[in-house]
């Protein structure tokens, strides 16, 4: 099955190869994780295992966008503003509503790929629900997108979620979680403002937050990844086994940027004591439980960020 060529998904190709075999295909999905985890090339696999299982002719159409039931739709800029904005605007989804009433022209199947789903604007989303809501008979939709709060839960309620892992970067030990993606820099930014303003900056940060949870979760992992990687250093490991080797100068570094850098800021990678390292764990346990617990984000980036200023 082409679906057993993507690598580093096992869990979402299992959970469509299953859908493949036994015919039990939702008419709706959303493939949710981070750019470059191979959402799009999936999207590609599984709409070449629906509409062409065992046609290598019909696949290779699929891949160069001429297949017939097989639709790419993606963010355009505004007509008559070519330099806007680019956005899935209602227009787009009237004209998959349109395309997807037709039969399908050759193939079992229609699908449906929609690229940068949470760029939907105005009464976009709102459209695209009646489609949801009455599916067209053989049709499958497929949402990419970046995180499950992109797109109201109304329209991803109705849809078979698929997560997707980050891809590990090259060279990295296996199973650790990447330390370059952009949110990580910008929470190790906000640790390392947190370190140097104090109590200022702490409420800045959590302003910025505000109701955002995923930014606020985002926060705490990076948080306790920095300090998982200040504990292996006490504890010895070389610096191939720290998530953010890069941004890191070791446990004595001087753990900020020179003076007019461009670079991302850094929390001060000083030599904590033991006690240090595990009271900024804990205090990100906590953060991690609160979150999971419904306490606002903005107050619980507040409170933990404070705590680690406090240990730091």
């Amino acid at each position: 099955m082409v679906l057993e060529a993507i690598e580093g998904q096992t869990e979402a190709v299992e959970l469509l190869g299953r859908a493949v075999e036994t015919g039990r295909v939702a008419h709706a999905w959303a493939f949710i994780g981070p750019p470059g985890a191979g959402r799009s090339t999936t999207a590609l696999a599984f709409a070449k295992a629906l509409v062409a299982p065992s046609d290598a002719a019909a696949a290779s159409r699929v891949d160069r966008g001429l297949h017939p039931d097989v639709h790419l739709i993606g963010p355009t800029p505004p007509a008559g503003n070519p330099k806007g904005a680019p956005a899935l605007r209602i227009e787009n989804v009237r004209e998959l509503e349109r395309m997807a009433a037709l039969k399908p022209a050759e193939a079992p199947w229609k699908v449906f790929i929609v690229n940068e789903a949470e760029t939907m604007s105005g009464a976009a989303p709102q459209a695209f629900l009646k489609t949801l809501e009455e599916p067209p008979a053989r049709t499958v939709i497929v949402l990419i997108l970046t995180q499950v709060r992109a797109l109201p839960a109304t329209v991803l309620s109705r849809c078979q979620i698929v997560r997707f892992r980050p891809r590990a970067a090259t060279g990295a030990v296996a199973l650790l979680p990447g330390g370059e993606r952009e949110d990580r820099g910008r929470a190790l930014d906000w640790l390392a403002q947190a370190e140097a303003r104090g109590a200022d900056a702490v409420l800045q940060i959590g302003e910025t937050v505000g109701r955002d949870r995923d930014a606020a979760l985002a926060t705490v992992e990076t948080c306790w990844l920095w300090y998982r990687d200040l504990l292996c250093a006490l504890g010895g490991a070389g610096a191939r086994l720290a998530v953010f080797a890069a941004r890191a100068a070791g446990p004595r570094g001087a753990g900020a940027p020179p003076s007019g850098s461009s670079e991302v800021q850094r929390p001060a990678s000083r030599q904590r004591s033991l006690d240090e390292v595990l009271a900024g764990l804990t205090a990100c346990r906590e953060a991690w439980q609160a979150i999971q617990g419904n306490v606002s984000p903005r107050l619980t980036v507040e409170v933990l960020l404070s705590r680690l200023t406090k240990a730091a």
